[in-house]
């Protein structure tokens, strides 16, 4: 396989989406995200800003949100987080919150409850429009990676997404990173795309 067909990691740790409304719920009205350091996607960025997630069987503290704010409060997790707090997210792609499980987020101004919007993000490859050519995918397309050493392993079920305003980054959560041996900034081959 070519080096052109490598794709660079980016491993994705629980996070949350906050809409404005709820941001100045946890932390104070006309408040505004402060940035810890910029993320591989252009524009968005790792708040210095942590809630507590709070579930029906345990909470997990100091959960990082990422900016910018959004158009609706979205919670990601891994399955190993689902067991810890007592909810059973479904496997979906960013956005798509329909019928998703809700939470109790927690900041320094008190509480907010959102009836829906916990996934286990789908795994997931960003490219631009150029990048995108290059491979041979196109958006929306489903593909199969494959990861090197020890525990070397085919990811199937990947979702390519093209935007111009992307990176290239293949993002997987903390799970999926650790079955494979796989830490940020590692690659991964691009293997085929499914018609």
């Amino acid at each position: 396989m070519s080096e052109a067909r490598k794709i660079p990691v980016g491993v994705s740790g629980r996070h949350v989406h906050v809409s404005q409304k709820d941001l100045e719920a946890l932390f104070g009205s006309g408040y505004s995200l402060t940035c810890f350091k910029e993320l591989s996607q252009p524009g968005q960025f790792a708040a210095n800003e942590t809630v507590t997630l709070v579930g029906p069987k345990g909470v997990i503290q100091k959960v990082r949100i990422l900016g910018p704010v959004r158009k609706a409060t979205q919670v990601e997790i891994s399955r190993t987080d689902c067991y810890a707090l007592g909810i059973d997210a479904p496997v979906r792609e960013s956005g798509d919150l329909a019928g998703t499980p809700g939470i109790v987020i927690v900041g320094p101004n008190g509480p907010v409850k959102v009836d829906e919007g916990v996934i286990v993000a789908k795994r997931h490859i960003h490219f631009t429009p150029d990048l995108a050519k290059e491979y041979g995918v196109s958006d929306g397309e489903i593909v199969a990676v494959r990861t090197e050493g020890p525990r070397a392993l085919v990811f199937d079920e990947v979702v390519v997404r093209v935007r111009g305003d992307f990176a290239l980054d293949m993002h997987i959560d903390t799970d999926e990173a650790n079955a494979a041996g796989l830490k940020q900034g590692d690659f991964v081959t691009l293997l085929k795309a499914t018609q």
